[in-house]
């Protein structure tokens, strides 16, 4: 279909996303202090942002960091102090404290699930290897096989992010009753996401 061979694709974006990243704590976090709302707007921020930065692969934006290796790391940077900021405010948080700011509209967790996103370049490079690997160059149409890429992209991840979410919002409860288990999955929570921060700076 649009010159792209669909089984491997979805196949592939499905182990993608089932090793776990910052997007993936961010999202047990929302839910665990939204609900399920609150993980289905960190969800849609996830997706949008992944949608950018495919767009923005597309588009080239791949090469233009190749060849201003400064902005590509004055990028890096900026996405690391972001998730090194978000990893410390859960180390640091007192007893009966969020993880993440007391503002539990479910805009506030889009715009957290979109900025995790955002905050990694490596994604567009990531991107621009990883379409060719199942593009058919004599079958392929163009931009109409890369919309319906981000398409499959966006449905697998919706699917994947909002099942994730309603796993955590059955286990929220026993996690709330037991305040050490809720502390000490938060501090594992900002842990992951130092490291992942120290390691996008590699």
């Amino acid at each position: 279909m649009l010159g792209i061979d669909v089984g491997a694709f979805c196949a592939a974006v499905v182990l993608f996303l089932a090793l776990p990243g910052p997007g993936t704590f961010m999202l047990l976090s929302s839910t665990g202090q939204g609900g399920f709302n609150g993980g289905a707007a960190a969800t849609l921020g996830l997706i949008l942002g992944d949608q950018v930065l495919l767009w923005l692969a597309v588009a080239g934006v791949a090469a233009l960091l190749a060849a201003n290796p400064l902005l590509f790391k004055g990028l890096q940077i900026a996405g690391a102090a972001y998730l090194g900021w978000l990893g410390l405010k859960m180390l640091l948080a007192r007893d009966g404290d969020g993880a993440l700011p007391v503002r539990v509209t479910p805009g506030h967790y889009l715009r957290q699930g979109l900025l995790i996103t955002l905050s990694n370049p490596k994604a567009i490079v990531f991107y621009m290897a990883f379409f060719p690997l199942f593009i058919d160059p004599a079958r392929q149409q163009g931009v109409w096989t890369f919309a319906f890429m981000a398409l499959l992209i966006a449905s697998i991840t919706a699917l994947w992010c909002l099942t994730l979410c309603a796993g955590a919002q059955a286990l929220s409860a026993y996690v709330r009753a037991h305040r050490r288990l809720a502390r000490t999955l938060q501090r594992l929570s900002g842990l992951a996401l130092l490291g992942f921060g120290l390691r996008l700076v590699r």
